[in-house]
């Protein structure tokens, strides 16, 4: 891309930047024009988007040295080395290869079984020996390993049924010995082969709370442009709207780590595109999700070749029929045009976003029986309002996509100025209204053995695992105050109010940084960046505890609690102040108030409304000086202490000095900064973490409660950032018996409910054992 940005002229250049959407026809098809004559951008091209150059081609001779250094595994006991070569060889087995006389896929799906079985994964056994039944019905292993994982979850029926249809399909003297083995020692354990089976299901289905009837209507506002308002009261923790994504992309940080179409995180019988070794599912529905089915499952189309009991053809068909229902629906087929090209992998995720919504658009209309023309979701941009260089990167970016798009699609994807354009109004609109997908995941931090047995503090974080385009999402305004809340179950968004919400107020939902998390001047400088716009929400045009002392450092008089602020911050809190003639804005609570008050009291005088009791160094409350700079430098060095115990948590080695030396950092910056500052409490989190590595839970609970309460003053008392802390702290009460684990147990419940209502994160860990 570089190489083709600095041969571009200078004139075409200056062009581009001054473009507008009315212009950009122009400048599309000029530089479209200017890259035709380049060698360079051809041979690009056929490197990014022709199969023969991919670099995610299936490939039988790596699929078999990937097999064999996972049966050399497999026979010297290394379970997790067998499990990564026979799923590599997965990755990149060709599904049409035979192998010693058996398909190659289906081998290796029969030998990863084993080895799932080995290590107790008994479901992702069975699984695995269904894959290799789908591809190759009369394959005498798959079905006897399918036996030995019934037998493992209690399935004895199905078990018993299992082994005997292997054994009509085995060959070898050895093999049927080995299956009347397993036979007989069921049998021997049980006087009846009508067995009560104890069966583990894997339901892939969410429970979803049922929508409530609301009314709401899109308005338009001169600050913010389009919104969503409701047409009546909304209850606090009211689920109103659920929406699939219109189209979707795993970020590139999860390719190895979460489903690329559902975004949950994989399971170790991961399951590869059929055609390309970049995709991986959780699950064969996933796969055909997003591959399409042009893989048949046609096992029920060909005799089995062998001589069954009426009983046992009907078991085999009874099983066959569940994994060919099991995976006949309907497809989206988002990933069919990206599968054996290299531009999916080395194009930004946005620009193969926009790649799948085009290609949705050109599906539609072939359904439709339209021509074909770039989608207009209909969304706000932000062209006019990006930086030259910007400018020129969508140009870039628009045509490299539509070039690799048109080799797939051909003609419905035409090259010219007025398509090229359409593409880069898209990206522009992705850029803002793109939504990404956080899902959270638990950890467990466990400590050394003692009396008590093993300390666990349970810990929750977010992972941005995807990006998506929500239609009707997108509707619904920012706010670094927001009153409604948005997760995601695999990738279907949903919305909750999180705070009663009057009919006629605007339903705010925050995409970026919130009140609590950033400073005003860090949110509004990210939020300028990204999306192009000055924030005026409440949080950023009020008065707020928040912004005044979550960077702020504490007066040198040690019986204030006033603040003193940097020039950066200040200048950001003399905007809030500066409009209104009588202190404070209404619009702040009572309780909030009273805490400004004792954090910034000249801002509460009645008197005053001028700016100058908001200046960098100086008190809020009494007018005492602190050198910031010093303090700040002061600061900087306690924090290299605490940083470094940080990076020791993950390895599990802690250091008595280090320990010792971030119990001194802490004291230094509570000596310094504002007994609300959030890198306080980040220290406080930090140490507690520290305490219950080595089990010395009474003062991890401490450091965790002394976080909790400056978190509490920064985000409010019911926030979600309170609920994941709050699992730490129960957690932590769980191992030293504390009654009071009821009280954090309530307030767990509250608090995630309010968020995600009955879905109380059912997927994560940490709520079976401390709610």
């Amino acid at each position: 891309m570089e190489k083709l940005k600095s041969a571009i002229s200078q004139t075409l250049i200056l062009s581009i930047s001054q473009s507008n959407p009315r212009t950009l026809p122009n400048t599309c098809s000029s530089l479209h024009d200017f890259f035709n004559q380049m060698p360079q951008f051809h041979q690009m091209i056929e490197d990014l988007a022709h199969t023969n150059t991919s670099l995610f081609l299936k490939n039988e001779k790596s699929a078999l040295e990937f097999k064999r250094k996972g049966n050399n595994c497999f026979s010297n006991g290394d379970s997790s080395n067998d499990l990564r070569f026979y799923t590599q060889a997965l990755r990149v087995a060709p599904r049409d290869v035979d192998a010693m006389g058996k398909n190659l896929v289906a081998t290796l799906y029969v030998n990863r079984a084993a080895v799932l079985q080995k290590m107790g994964l008994f479901l992702e056994s069975l699984r695995d020996c269904n894959r290799a039944i789908a591809i190759c019905r009369s394959y005498s292993k798959a079905w006897y390993r399918r036996g030995k994982a019934n037998t493992s979850m209690g399935n004895y029926a199905d078990a018993v049924c299992d082994l005997k249809v292997s054994l009509c399909m085995e060959r070898s003297i050895s093999g049927k010995r080995q299956i009347e083995g397993e036979l007989k020692l069921i049998l021997g354990q049980n006087s009846r082969e009508d067995f009560t089976p104890d069966v583990i299901k894997c339901n892939e289905t969410d429970i979803h709370d049922q929508l409530q009837e609301i009314q709401l209507q899109c308005v338009e506002t001169e600050t913010k442009g389009r919104g969503m308002v409701s047409l009546t009261d909304i209850p606090q923790a009211t689920l109103l709207h659920a929406e699939e994504p219109y189209a979707a992309i795993v970020s590139k940080n999860c390719r190895e780590s979460h489903c690329h179409f559902c975004f949950k995180e994989l399971p170790a019988d991961i399951v590869p595109c059929p055609l390309c070794s970049m995709a991986l599912y959780c699950s064969q529905l996933c796969q055909i999700h997003a591959r399409g089915q042009d893989q048949h499952f046609d096992t029920n189309n060909h005799d089995i070749g062998f001589d069954l009991s009426s009983d046992l053809e009907n078991y085999v068909a009874s099983v066959t029929k569940a994994i060919v229902d099991g995976v006949n629906i309907k497809q989206n087929a988002e990933h069919k045009h990206e599968c054996g090209v290299n531009w999916p992998s080395a194009l930004p995720a946005e620009i193969v976003l926009a790649g799948r919504v085009i290609v949705k658009s050109i599906e539609q209309n072939r359904h439709l029986g339209e021509s074909s023309t770039i989608v207009n979701l209909e969304l706000c941009h932000n062209y006019l309002q990006l930086d030259p260089e910007a400018k020129l990167e969508l140009h870039i970016s628009s045509i490299v996509l539509l070039k690799c798009l048109h080799h797939y699609y051909g003609s419905d994807i035409p090259l010219n100025g007025d398509t090229i354009s359409q593409c880069i109004l898209l990206l522009s609109q992705i850029k803002v209204n793109s939504m990404a997908i956080v899902l959270m995941r638990s950890a467990d931090s466990i400590g050394p053995p003692s009396s008590a047995g093993n300390h666990t503090t349970s810990t929750v974080e977010q992972v941005r695992v995807g990006q998506a385009i929500y239609l009707a999402g997108s509707l619904y305004n920012h706010s670094c105050k927001p009153n409604i809340h948005t997760y995601f179950l695999s990738r279907t968004l949903h919305m909750r109010a999180i705070d009663f919400v009057a009919a006629g107020h605007p339903l705010e939902l925050s995409y970026g940084p919130q009140v609590g998390q950033w400073s005003c001047n860090q949110r509004q400088s990210s939020l300028k960046e990204q999306y192009a716009f000055v924030c005026s929400c409440t949080g950023c045009s009020q008065l707020n505890l928040s912004d005044l002392v979550i960077n702020s450092f504490r007066c040198l008089n040690r019986n204030c609690s006033g603040v003193v602020l940097d020039s950066s911050v200040a200048s950001y809190e003399q905007h809030k102040v500066n409009p209104f003639s009588c202190g404070l804005p209404l619009q702040v609570g009572r309780l909030e108030h009273d805490d400004i008050k004792r954090a910034a009291s000249f801002l509460c005088e009645e008197e005053t409304g001028s700016t100058h009791r908001i200046e960098p160094g100086f008190c809020m409350s009494c007018g005492a000086f602190r050198d910031v700079e010093a303090s700040n430098a002061a600061v900087k060095e306690a924090e290299i202490c605490i940083e470094r115990l940080e990076s020791l948590l993950d390895s599990g080695e802690l250091l008595t000095t280090t320990l010792s030396n971030a119990l001194k950092s802490l004291d230094l910056l509570k000596s310094a900064l504002h007994p609300y500052n959030k890198r306080v409490a980040e220290a406080e989190d930090c140490l507690a973490q520290a305490f219950c590595l080595i089990g010395e839970q009474q003062r991890s609970r401490d450091h965790c409660q002394a976080s909790i309460k400056i978190l509490e003053k920064l985000y409010g008392d019911d926030h979600i950032v309170i609920g994941n802390e709050m699992v730490k702290l129960a957690s932590i009460q769980l191992s030293l018996g504390e009654q009071d684990v009821e009280e954090s147990r309530n307030r767990i419940n509250m608090i995630f409910s309010q968020h995600y209502g009955s879905h109380v994160d059912a997927n994560h860990r940490f709520l079976k054992r401390v709610v």
